[in-house]
């Protein structure tokens, strides 16, 4: 069942050959060139494309010199999350290059500075962690970064409230399903090299069984209260 006037977030990660050393578990969300520029086809040719939002996590080298020419080919726009320790490393953007994504009409984001479950850190490290990707990021783009996107999809109370707290008005989960515009966290859905056509086809057309939304639901509340 797809809820009405909901918005689908679709995330990717890495697209083509990594030009770094991939984190445990990270090889699953690298794409091939050929699967993404057909997953972007899909997007753009969907009937619901008005209510289609596309994400990037980690800030990879790919995001410039292959993600964001292909969006604009088919007038496809993307929000950019950024590693911002990351920055100038192999693989990885540097400044120019992250300048070069809003030329292109693309959006920037935080990710925070060293890829860390932001649920595990003390107080001082998370807001450290959220302040400093922060201000690292306006300086490179010249306007305010309020939006984050949430390593790992892993988050409690602590964290959104540090996130609030660091000036961010939107944060990105992991939980998939549908968001709706006023909310401050937006589920979003990673497509994997695993993931099936119908499964594709479940998430562009906001369709999801009453149990799972619920249980969805369940889940993202109790999270946020912990």
């Amino acid at each position: 069942m797809a809820v009405a006037g909901q918005q689908r977030i679709l995330n990717f990660h890495g697209v083509g050959e990594p030009g770094r050393a991939l984190e445990r578990g990270e090889a699953p969300y690298w794409l091939g060139v050929d699967r993404f520029c057909a997953a972007l086809d899909r997007i753009a040719d969907h009937p619901d494309r008005d209510r289609l939002s596309i994400t990037f996590d980690d800030g990879n080298a790919s995001d410039l010199l292959i993600a964001a020419p292909e969006l604009q080919k088919r007038g496809l726009e993307a929000e950019f999350f950024v590693l911002s320790g990351r920055i100038g490393e192999a693989g990885s953007l540097d400044a120019g290059q992250i300048r070069a994504l809003m030329q292109m009409g693309m959006r920037i984001g935080s990710h925070g500075v060293a890829h860390s479950d932001w649920s595990s850190l003390s107080a001082h490290a998370l807001q450290r962690e959220l302040v400093t990707s922060k201000a690292v990021l306006e300086e490179i783009c010249g306007i305010p970064v309020q939006s984050a996107a949430i390593p790992f999809g892993r988050y409690n109370a602590a964290v959104l409230q540090a996130l609030r707290s660091a000036g961010y008005a939107v944060a990105y989960s992991s939980d998939r399903g549908s968001s709706t515009s006023a909310a401050f966290l937006h589920p979003r859905t990673s497509l994997r090299q695993d993931t099936t056509d119908s499964i594709f086809e479940a998430v562009l057309s906001g369709t999801m069984a009453p149990w799972k939304r619920l249980r969805r639901f369940a889940g993202m509340t109790a999270r946020a209260w912990i």
